[in-house]
């Protein structure tokens, strides 16, 4: 073991001594953030496989043999599944949270390192167990990724019976990975964040993933007592979602439940769940825009009252997906209001980030480019939630392609452009190489371009009251035939943007034996991760001495300095190093 003296103290560092220590039952908070991506994307690739299935179906009905209306179904629901929780949700928090915080907050791990590896490995056991529903009798659930009864329980349903309970108990476990991991994020921010680092100094990155680490702490308890409820519903017959019901001419044994209930209880996570992805994606790409257009970002302060104010809001709006369940109109008033409000400190950020770009030194590399799409893609799909933000616009839009569109848009291309984004922009510091950058905008174009391709076309499927979730729409007298025409080419889209994904795979792979060296800091970035003593950081990250923070994070193309950057850490009296903006 290992002791390093720190502060006239020595203190342990659990550095790990074989193969199995360092890399399988690792402590180290960047390993176990890479075993977190690596899951996440593995597990995300199934994912994008399932909607290629999808898509070929729309596209060309009838046509494959293996994909009939059950499996359909059934892949709607894994896929919705997936992507939100075990690839979003995991590969932000868990993996970019994990890497990121110790090294932004100059701290030498997790404040529970140990609680951190158990955290993953709890994680893998509900991706095991989500997995493992796919090969029981029946199938995995096809209720669709809400998972709303009582359609997920009554026997008509794909995976009604162990399909739904190993969905419903893989959803508690990684809600157990997630408070784990959680309650490590927060205490980490709040107490091991070396001298000189102020809350108004992080990075917005933190700030971003602090905050959406507290929506999911107070949020996702909503999703488990549901989940809970439901397999005993589902396994004992209890009643607490399934009212009496007739199924298939025969009179069920459910009595008095309410399944709006089960709604208002998933919705109250559901909501906080995309501020959970979009929150540290609006904190990265603020940091990725600052590094790369050498520019301070625009308001911090602003922006981070603005991160606080949408993670607040967001638990008041939550019904607003509920508007055609029969509420009271009063009701829906508040939500439309509450929706249209929770736009302001959303429109905010935007507003910054443009202001950030403005007179900037732009440099169009990679990450960059992500981070601009993620802009285009986040206002587009923004302002088409507007529309459903409105009841009375809502209610003929609902369960339509409109509503397809914009979720992807906002809930799907955003966050991972950002996640590309992000892996182009840290890479270096993980791997010490640089991923090669024409295939990165290679890339970044199919991607970008694709994707409007995909969900722009949606939106007037929408309009024309195209249903989401059908198997095959036939000849149904109200569908033009410019539908069909439409998902062929949406679905042609789909398998370019799927195959673009192998170019990121191969670049990935590629780079790490093959990419030329980065250096420690090669986007010439301010934040204390990037001023390590080691590329890649070495277990501890810091070497004999803790980093102090001198000024906050931003700090480009200062009057007067030598270098269009100066490093957190770098002292006042330092060459070039005046005490420029000690306040944000």
């Amino acid at each position: 073991m290992a002791y390093v003296a720190i502060a006239d103290r020595d203190v342990h560092l659990h550095d790990p001594q074989t193969f199995v220590t360092k890399y399988i039952w690792s402590q180290d908070h960047k390993v176990i953030a890479i075993q977190y991506s690596v899951t996440a994307i593995a597990v995300g690739l199934v994912a994008l496989v399932l909607s290629g299935m999808m898509r070929l179906q729309l596209g060309f009905p009838n046509t494959f043999s293996f994909i009939t209306p059950s499996n359909y179904l059934q892949f709607i629901t894994m896929h919705g599944m997936i992507m939100v929780i075990y690839l979003l949700t995991a590969l932000f928090l868990g993996g970019f949270g994990n890497y990121l915080v110790p090294l932004m907050v100059g701290a030498r791990d997790m404040v529970f390192p140990y609680m951190n590896m158990l955290s993953y490995r709890v994680y893998l056991l509900s991706v095991l167990v989500l997995r493992a529903s796919c090969v029981v009798p029946g199938g995995p659930t096809g209720a669709g990724w809400t998972l709303y009864p009582p359609q997920a329980v009554l026997p008509g349903t794909s995976g009604a019976g162990l399909g739904i309970i190993l969905m419903l108990v893989s959803l508690a476990i990684f809600i157990v990975a997630f408070t784990m991991g959680g309650l490590n994020y927060v205490t980490t921010i709040l107490q091991a964040r070396c001298r000189g680092m102020t809350l108004l100094r992080l990075p917005l990155t933190v700030w971003g993933i602090f905050m959406a680490t507290i929506l999911g702490l107070l949020a996702f308890p909503a999703l488990l007592v549901s989940a809970i409820m439901m397999i005993l519903d589902s396994v004992l017959g209890t009643s607490f979602f399934m009212p009496a019901v007739v199924s298939m001419g025969k009179g069920l044994k459910y009595d008095g439940g309410s399944p709006v209930l089960f709604q208002h209880l998933f919705w109250f996570f559901g909501h906080p769940e995309v501020y959970i992805v979009a929150l540290p994606a609006f904190g990265i790409v603020s940091d990725l825009l600052s590094v790369h257009a050498r520019k301070n970002i625009f308001g911090y302060r602003m922006m981070v009252w603005a991160i606080l104010a949408i993670g607040c809001l967001s638990f008041v709006v939550w019904a607003h997906h509920m508007y055609v369940s029969g509420m009271n109109p009063y009701f829906g008033y508040f939500f439309a209001t509450t929706t249209l409000i929770i736009a302001i400190p959303t429109a905010i950020k935007v507003y910054n980030w443009v202001l950030t770009l403005w007179h900037g030194d732009i440099h169009l590399r990679v990450p960059m480019l992500f981070a601009i799409g993620f802009i285009f893609t986040f206002v587009h799909g923004g302002l088409t939630g507007l529309f459903l933000g409105n009841v009375t616009v809502d209610l003929p839009l609902s369960d339509t392609y409109f509503v397809v569109g914009h979720f992807h848009m906002v809930m799907g291309v955003s966050p991972i452009l950002v996640v590309f984004g992000a892996i182009y922009h840290w890479y270096p510091k993980i791997t010490g190489r640089m991923l090669n950058e024409a295939l990165g905008k290679l890339h970044f174009w199919a991607t970008f371009l694709g994707a409007y391709a995909v969900y722009l076309p949606m939106h007037y499927l929408g309009i024309l009251g195209v249903p989401r979730r059908y198997y095959a729409l036939g000849d149904t007298a109200f569908i033009p035939n410019s539908v069909h025409d439409v998902n062929v080419a949406i679905t042609v889209a789909a398998l370019v943007i799927a195959a673009a994904q192998l170019v990121f795979l191969f670049n990935l792979v590629w780079s790490l034996a093959h990419g030329r060296e980065a250096g420690s800091n090669p986007w010439g970035a301010t934040t204390l991760e990037w001023q390590t003593p080691d590329t890649p950081p070495k277990h501890g990250n810091w070497g004999a001495r803790l980093p102090v923070a001198y000024r906050w994070a931003y700090e480009f193309s200062v009057p007067g300095a030598r270098s269009d950057f100066i490093p957190q850490n770098e002292p006042p009296e330092a060459p070039g190093g005046r005490e420029h903006g000690a306040k944000p």
